[in-house]
């Protein structure tokens, strides 16, 4: 897993996607989590907070605290995963194997409002294949410390042939 360690700005990179979750947004800005990535040599927190109405504290970090950054959204993520240290993420299978696929570091944090959360059973599954951690809002700051990226395991993306295959068949489409 790339983590960056030799840069002097190691950035968090927090994403909620296209909907609202204030919870999670809320237990990043809390001061556990937020010394607690200091501790890691975090330096930076950029949060992607959609439609929610929970606006963090920016902060310059003069202080000697976390810099602080937010905006509602952009057409892209990639660019921001792609400069993060590590990235926490709301449970959307997008946003998860994005940021697997760029091998960044990953806390998928599941947002237990959410009715019917399949999201839930994929962050489970790739935490148990070591390829992330799985939290929920109030224990980030606990995943955070228990955290070792050296054990995180790089996800591979598998080979689609074979679903596609079947979805030929099943369309009546002829096997090559």
């Amino acid at each position: 897993m790339e983590d960056d360690k030799g840069d002097s700005k190691r950035l968090v990179f927090v994403t909620v996607g296209t909907t609202s979750f204030d919870a999670l947004v809320e237990a990043v800005m809390s001061p556990d989590v937020k010394d607690e990535l200091l501790k890691r040599g975090y330096t930076h927190l950029l949060i992607q907070m959609g439609r929610g109405i929970y606006s963090p504290t920016k902060c310059d970090g003069t202080d000697g605290s976390l810099v602080v950054d937010y905006f509602t959204f952009s057409s892209s993520i990639a660019d921001y995963i792609r400069s993060a240290s590590l990235v926490i993420s709301h449970a959307g299978s997008g946003s998860i194997f994005e940021t697997l696929k760029l091998g960044k570091p990953l806390i998928v944090v599941v947002n237990e409002d959410l009715m019917d959360n399949h999201q839930c059973e994929l962050a489970e599954e790739l935490e148990e294949r070591k390829h992330l951690y799985c939290a929920r809002p109030h224990t980030l700051h606990q995943a955070l410390k228990k955290m070792e990226l050296e054990s995180l395991v790089r996800y591979t993306p598998g080979d689609g042939t074979p679903v596609a295959r079947i979805i030929d068949r099943f369309l009546g489409f002829p096997d090559d």
